[in-house]
């Protein structure tokens, strides 16, 4: 895994030495990204630069240095990523090669990168990204025809951000992995998207394409964008970047669902023999390799697939917590004893949260708030000093309806939707006169962690939700009245712009393709949560947190492949008698028995309602001063305060809320 970074700018007046300074402050800012390698690619003439930093993962010989030059001398990569199959790719290209009377490549190493490069030379750019299984962003220069071509993975597993900056000669398009090495570029206009940041506070994240700087985005998953010198010359605040898909996920689920397997056994048998080559194709590696392991059913589904195919015992990893509602590391290690795998476990300590969170602001570089972003980091840093590989179970619940929403959304407005509004509204305010304590004795009871939290989440979305989207919208919102939280853009400081500037440019093309598909209520949350929360949340906590430890992180479940298979399964095949990854638990039952694993779904989860009256107290009150916020000038300091006061008193759980909060104050403090 690496981090790459570049730019192009029009003809001015600068230095050969100043692009080279640029382009190496950029790289160095991805150090953590490949702290194995650095390289740098300068054309002077066009001002054109490319940056990367190498964790050397495949072939860690300097046959893999980059950026990389092709063999015809007529392309440019720098690349971060693992093409898992890419050994045969290459045998297919030499195939090709010398069916056309061509002479075959003599390699000059063993690194995918160079298999991308030469696959490029000889079947052009879509061609060659529809035959690869892998993850990857990668920006590309075609020497001969001076076009710059960025692209990122069909699902989204590794990040890419560009945007435009500067006027007239002066401008220049950036890129790079993460949003630091854009930001030390020269003269970076550091504006924050005020649409962006209502965005987050909606979802705890931001979502694509946009950015939290105004005029900076992420490239679209399955996405490739082409840029020439004409349109950098020529480019106006109206003009739509050149993006067009190589595949849709919309086009995925169509076929899928127009084409789905009926019979339950072939199903299953198809479904192991698609997670088996998956899992074993992310075996490959130079280096050390491991596992996360939960010990729920997705980590347990891969580490048994990997100990199967493996003639080493796997190393796996986990941690756990003092609370025991948080602490599934038992269950780990029920799990790893069964499958014999080299199991590490560790403690988090309150010295550990509280060393981990200065980090934070500079890991994610955007206002971030997963909570779980913590113990995901510490898991990382854990691994780290014994792998440097690491596969996960993350997906699983997007591709086979894991997640709790799910099985409640739907059900739950079946039956309020016959509830006059009145009453609704009335039965959300008693719900929530229930201390969250109390509610939560009833977990074991309804097989459900955190009930009280749950219910209290329900019960302030009754009064407004008008149907089951609407319902499945506030489930994966926080905020649901934003502009009472938000100063106006008046009382804000000049670093916050109104509104961004391409945003409407960037087309959502699985939104608009997903139009026509016939969906269910929890098929719908399925398509959603895949095309952002996904992508937007849970891979880009991973990436960020596993990159910034120097580990890679693999994902079994987002092989195309077995994405393009889970929609052909029909819904009952998911869920079955209100029980989530019907399927998945026929696999994983041929390997671990079901009283390992059979217990309620807690996601990785953290106690961080505890630790913002504890251990974090001090931290947060400082972040949410009301003379800070004054002055700041971006947050309504008393809707704050009301909502800090009521969750110190134990009545009521404000801690996702906050941390939206608090993670915005702690970037905004790191970046102004």
């Amino acid at each position: 895994m690496c981090g790459i970074t570049g730019f192009w700018q029009l003809e001015s007046l600068t230095s050969d030495l100043k692009l080279d300074e640029s382009i190496k402050k950029m790289a160095n800012t991805l150090s953590h990204r490949g702290p194995d390698d650095f390289g740098i690619w300068v054309d002077y003439n066009l001002k054109i630069a490319f940056g990367h930093r190498r964790l050397s993962i495949l072939d860690v010989s300097k046959a893999g240095h980059q950026p990389m030059v092709s063999k015809n001398e007529n392309y440019v990569i720098t690349f971060n990523g693992e093409i898992y199959n890419h050994l045969i790719l290459r045998s297919e290209l030499n195939n090709f090669l010398l069916n056309s009377g061509n002479l075959a490549v003599v390699w000059s190493g063993n690194s995918d990168t160079e298999t991308l490069l030469e696959c490029f030379a000889y079947w052009g750019i879509e061609q060659t990204l529809s035959l690869t299984v892998g993850m990857f962003s990668l920006a590309l220069w075609d020497i001969k025809n001076q076009i710059l071509t960025l692209a990122r993975d069909r699902l989204g597993e590794k990040p890419l951000y560009y945007g435009l900056i500067g006027q007239g000669d002066n401008r220049a398009m950036i890129f790079g992995s993460e949003l630091k090495a854009l930001t030390v570029f020269p003269n970076f206009p550091k504006f924050i998207s005020r649409s962006a940041l209502i965005e987050y506070l909606k979802y705890m994240y931001i979502p694509t394409p946009l950015s939290i700087y105004e005029g900076i985005f992420k490239l679209e998953a399955g996405c490739i964008l082409t840029l020439t010198k004409k349109q950098l010359k020529n480019w106006s605040n109206n003009a739509e970047f050149n993006i067009k898909p190589y595949w849709l996920f919309s086009d995925v689920v169509k076929k899928g669902k127009n084409n789905l397997i009926t019979d339950k056994n072939q199903a299953i048998t198809e479904l192991e023999k698609i997670l088996v080559e998956s899992v074993k194709s992310q075996l490959v590696s130079d280096v050390p390799l491991g596992a996360l392991l939960s010990g729920g059913i997705d980590s347990s589904t891969v580490v048994a697939l990997m100990q199967a195919n493996s003639t080493n015992k796997v190393k796996t990893f986990t941690i756990g917590f003092d609370e025991i509602d948080f602490d599934e590391a038992p269950f780990s290690k029920l799990v790893a004893n069964h499958l014999g795998t080299d199991h590490f476990e560790m403690r988090v300590t309150e010295k550990m949260v509280k060393e981990v969170i200065p980090k934070l602001p500079i890991i994610y570089d955007e206002p971030f708030a997963d909570s779980s972003q913590i113990p995901t980091y510490l898991v990382s840093e854990f691994a780290g000093e014994h792998v440097s590989v690491v596969l996960s179970g993350d997906a699983a619940d997007e591709l086979f309806g894991g997640y709790n929403r799910y099985l409640l959304g739907n059900r739950l407005w079946n039956f309020f939707k016959w509830v006059p509004f009145s009453l609704r509204k009335y039965i959300g305010t008693q719900l929530k006169e229930i201390s969250i304590d109390k509610l939560n004795k009833y977990n074991k009871v309804l097989k459900f962690n955190h009930f009280g939290e749950k219910v209290h989440k329900l019960a302030s979305r009754l009064e407004y939700v008008k149907n089951s989207e609407d319902l499945y919208s506030s489930l994966v919102t926080e905020w649901s009245q934003v502009e009472n939280l938000l100063l106006s853009v008046q009382e804000n400081h000049n670093i916050i712009k109104n509104d961004n500037l391409y945003a409407k440019n960037i087309i959502s093309y699985n939104n608009i393709k997903s139009n026509d598909i016939r969906f269910n209520p929890i098929e719908k949350m399925m398509y959603n949560d895949t095309l952002t929360y996904l992508k937007d949340d849970i891979l880009c906590k991973v990436d960020r947190a596993s990159m910034a430890c120097s580990l890679e992180t693999r994902v079994p479940f987002l092989d195309h492949r077995l994405v393009e298979f889970s929609w052909r399964l029909p819904h009952n095949m998911k869920i079955r008698n209100n029980k989530s990854k019907w399927i998945l638990k026929q696999v994983l039952y041929k390997y671990i028995p079901k009283k390992l694993i059979d217990r309620p779904k807690a996601g990785f989860a953290i106690p961080i309602s505890y630790w913002l009256r504890g251990t974090l107290r001090e931290w947060g009150e400082d972040l949410l001063n009301e003379t800070h916020l004054k002055k700041d000038g971006i947050f309504n300091s008393d809707a704050i305060k009301q909502l800090w006061v009521e969750h110190q008193s134990k009545n009521f759980d404000h801690s996702n809320k906050l941390w939206s909060i608090l993670m915005f104050q702690a970037w905004f403090k790191e970046n102004f």
